[in-house]
């Protein structure tokens, strides 16, 4: 296999000056920048159009493009804004405010529509294949009922009677017809995103969260799916319990999936479900590996996740099904959180490749899986996700005991893997460790950036268990990243073997 690394960066945190980074400029430039560097993949978070909590893990539609994404500097290009229009989007915080775009950004994209030639070839076959018309109909009727969720609808919208949405359909064409032209556009300028790096030898690592959302397309077009009642509330919802990362477990509140329907028509659900996600990327990680061995419910109305039931799935038949409609070898496990027996033969089973985190490794005990001498080929290995601390205010955040731990675990590391590191203060403890992961046989080592530059945890991706504005809106500048770290990335690349 050959040996691979890459950046963790979402699009969210690409340097723009519109609010937000995007599908434009910022994504091709930071493609360059990767292509300078040497290194071979690129790992997103879910692309998806998110709702309240802005968490790309919870979504309207699953398959969807986040509409804030859509460059508006391309859409002044293609002569659907002015100048004068763009600027109005002009926000260069350091964290994205959502509010903000919410008020600036839709009326933009309304105004690109108003002008949009409506019998562009390539938007007509867009429309004409129907792949979004149900997100469509959702969001035009999301209008309609002042946003209240789709099982506080009317009920011959919320039981989907088809006369009923038929006769809105056609009293609503312009509405219906502008949230299409919204997934049109935000698909089609990832797809030239996506083409200029594979061009570039940089593959797209996407992600796929193990849920959906109550209140999306995907449960009010497919409600059986899921366990629900008549009225199609949930009667459980998805969490996990108290772990690492919070005491009282974590209550997502996503409706679980009822296993015993989607075996009716071999899992058909799923496998385009992910079909159409390695449409648009290159590799996938299955967000909470673990719930497709057996998952963690919680009844619905339940305050936290302390009290609840784990369940099995039917996983060997469930992946058996995606195998033969996908490349499995494009399938990496996000198999964290509270792994046993069952976890580990199904994804033994599987072949995934598993994910290895050095910011748990350093804890004192010699047989932690993540240690880099316990790393193994098929894994990819991680400094840290999206939802743990920055790796340096990991290391400034610590305990005497351990901060005990994790020097002499890094010292011991460095020479098992022999190679020459400092372990003396904070920066150069953050830079060993980096060290270690660029050096580790996994066949892929991913950086996120934050740790690439050393920042604090002020530049934290998310908190989980927290609902805080910071969350999934931390911003890179322009002047954060150049020469400097291409020289980083090249030297680490050369050393340890990596992107040859």
């Amino acid at each position: 296999m050959q040996r691979e690394s890459g950046i963790l960066m979402p699009i969210f945190s690409l340097p723009n000056k519109y609010g937000i980074g995007d599908f434009g400029k910022s994504s091709y430039k930071f493609i360059d920048f990767l292509r300078s560097a040497n290194q071979r993949v690129w790992q997103i978070l879910p692309l998806v159009q998110t709702g309240y909590g802005n968490s790309p893990y919870s979504s309207i539609a699953s398959t969807s493009f986040s509409p804030y994404f859509i460059s508006p500097e391309i859409l002044m290009e293609e002569g659907l804004l002015t100048k004068e229009e763009l600027e109005t989007s002009i926000n260069e915080e350091k964290y994205v405010d959502y509010g903000f775009l919410f008020s600036v950004r839709f009326s933009l994209l309304r105004k690109a529509f108003s002008r949009f030639d409506r019998e562009n070839k390539e938007f007509n076959g867009f429309v004409k294949g129907k792949t979004y018309l149900d997100y469509a109909l959702f969001m035009a009727l999301k209008g309609k009922f002042n946003d209240k969720h789709f099982y506080e609808w009317k009920d011959k919208y919320k039981y989907r009677d088809k006369k009923a949405l038929l006769e809105f359909e056609k009293e609503n064409k312009e509405e219906i017809l502008f949230w299409q032209f919204v997934q049109f556009k935000a698909k089609t300028q990832w797809q030239s995103v996506k083409k200029y790096a594979n061009k570039n030898k940089i593959k797209i690592f996407g992600d796929l969260p193990l849920y959906v959302a109550l209140d999306s397309v995907d449960v009010w077009c497919n409600p059986k799916l899921f366990k629900l009642n008549r009225k199609l509330t949930p009667k459980k919802v998805a969490g996990v319990p108290p772990d690492y990362f919070c005491s009282e477990g974590q209550l997502w509140g996503n409706p679980v999936y009822d296993y015993r329907e989607h075996k009716k028509d071999n899992f058909k659900w799923w496998t385009n479900r992910i079909k159409t996600s390695l449409n648009n990327f290159d590799l996938i990680r299955v967000d909470h590996f673990r719930g497709l061995d057996r998952f963690y419910q919680v009844d619905f109305g339940k305050e936290n996740a302390m009290e609840g039931e784990w369940v099995k799935v039917p996983s060997k038949a469930l992946l058996k099904a995606i195998h033969e409609k996908v490349d499995k070898d494009r399938i990496i496990a996000e198999d964290l959180g509270i792994i046993d027996d069952g976890v580990r033969k199904l994804l033994n089973h599987a072949g995934y490749p598993g994910m290895k985190i050095l910011s748990f490794a350093f804890n004192g005990e010699w047989n932690n899986p993540y240690l880099p001498k316990n790393i193994e080929e098929n894994s990819v290995c991680f400094t840290g996700t999206h939802d743990n601390d920055t790796l340096l205010s990991l290391i400034q955040n610590q305990n005497e005991w351990e901060r005990n731990n994790l020097y002499w675990g890094v010292k011991n590391s460095l020479m098992e893997q022999n190679i020459y590191g400092e372990v003396d203060g904070d920066y150069s403890l953050a830079r060993s460790v980096i060290a270690l992961g660029a050096s580790s046989k996994a066949k892929l080592f991913i950086l996120p950036m934050q740790d690439l530059l050393l920042k604090g945890g002020d530049y934290r991706i998310n908190e989980p268990g927290v609902v805080k504005e910071q969350n999934w809106a931390i911003r890179f500048k322009e002047n954060d990243f150049g020469e400097k770290e291409v020289n980083l990335l090249l030297s680490q690349n050369a050393k340890f073997n990596r992107n040859k």
